[in-house]
């Protein structure tokens, strides 16, 4: 039992919006009580209704939702105009939850509690959807995603003569560029293997995870103008929009995986066994391109040059990784800090597992995991706080 109200009590009117508390009043505070509805999230006051005299014997107090689809706090306290409402003062009021979709109200919860322990409560809520969020909002759309993604990749190469071949021919393209202008023209060549095939295995298990990142993470910024319609007129779950950029460069990724196959079995007849650590690599590389694409979409809604300065990010990460060139190419005293780089992990990883025969540098791979689950639920974070006013920016 609350000291001030006791046996709270709450029914609904679904088709009025309507919800009713009904409580007996003890220890009288002010005159009057009165009711506030709140935005649950931001604070913002909406409305408040008309007070009503205080009595020590059972009080009804009935509050209409507004119209609007969302979920609101109404707070039923004590009030009068000499001191104002007793819950700013730190006093216990009756809050009530409440959800109105498709003009109904429905109640999620009803309790007495004060200020402090509202905040301690919205905390812990916030706590709880920073790591649940993420996973619920993907799990529960992945047929959307899959759809989208297809949708994606079709749509891309639509009209052209080599129509969803492009998927391959792409990656095959780009590598066959890069390999000849690094492997042919400037020779360059990776440890004591100074052959041309070990210049293109090499290169090509390091482009791998760069190919699904650095294509997802370059759309991200134009993705949720590129679906504007989406967000102003449908209601529909926009953060699965980078995360289908993610799994369309996973596509891309397999395919040029594929291809190294090809060239792996040609050069050296077979494919180690530590190759089967690719999934568990994958997890990481998931993780950070998720985070990050989360991260730039948002922020590319309201900075429309972020694209442009992406497209220069990107290549100059590409070059400050060991991609094209050995390790041993880089300046002994950047090494240090540019080993930090989380793709340069990446593509030491792939290079140990498919072309070295032994298992990744467990050290760094669990340290980029862990970086990489701080940008994905970070990434979200700031995605879900700003996903609010992408139909009011676009």
């Amino acid at each position: 039992m609350a000291q001030g109200y006791v046996d709270p009590q709450f029914e609904v009117v679904p088709e009025r919006r309507t919800v009713t508390a009904h409580f007996r009043l003890q220890e009288r505070d002010r005159s009057a009580i009165g009711w506030q509805i709140f935005d649950p999230e931001t604070s913002t006051f909406i409305s408040e209704g008309e007070w009503q005299p205080a009595a020590k014997d059972n009080v009804t107090v009935a509050v209409q939702l507004p119209q609007a689809r969302g979920r609101y706090h109404v707070y039923v306290s004590e009030v009068d105009e000499e001191r104002g409402w007793a819950y700013a003062h730190g006093r216990k009021f009756v809050l009530i939850d409440a959800t109105v979709e498709q003009g109904r109200a429905t109640l999620n919860e009803g309790m007495v509690t004060t200020l402090a322990g509202l905040r301690r409560r919205r905390l812990g809520d916030s706590v709880r959807r920073f790591f649940t969020l993420p996973i619920r909002g993907i799990a529960g759309n992945l047929s959307l995603i899959r759809s989208m993604v297809r949708r994606d990749i079709l749509a891309r190469y639509r009209g052209s003569f080599g129509d969803v071949v492009w998927t391959i021919l792409n990656p095959l393209l780009l590598m066959a560029t890069y390999y000849f202008v690094f492997g042919v023209v400037l020779r360059t060549r990776f440890g004591a293997d100074s052959s041309r095939s070990g210049f293109v295995l090499y290169f090509l298990a390091g482009m791998m995870p760069w190919l699904a990142f650095s294509e997802a993470v370059g759309r991200s910024p134009h993705v949720i103008l590129e679906y504007r319609n989406f967000v102003k007129k449908l209601v529909f779950p926009v953060e699965t929009l980078p995360v289908n950029l993610v799994i369309s460069g996973l596509v891309t990724e397999l395919f040029a995986l594929l291809i190294f196959n090809v060239f792996l079995l040609a050069a050296r007849g077979g494919i180690p066994l530590t190759a089967l650590w690719i999934p568990i690599i994958l997890i990481p590389q998931v993780l950070l391109t998720t985070g990050l694409c989360w991260l730039l979409s948002a922020t590319g809604v309201y900075i429309r040059d972020l694209g442009q300065v992406m497209g220069f990010l990107l290549t100059l990460w590409f070059f400050l990784t060991p991609i094209c060139y050995p390790e041993t190419a880089l300046p002994a005293g950047a090494l240090p800090f540019l080993t930090r780089n989380p793709i340069f992990v990446l593509v030491r990883a792939y290079r140990s597992v498919l072309l070295e025969s032994h298992a990744p540098d467990w050290q760094s791979l669990t340290a980029l995991a862990a970086f990489s689950l701080l940008v994905f639920f970070l990434g979200h974070a700031w995605f879900y706080k700003l996903r609010k006013s992408f139909a009011d920016v676009i």
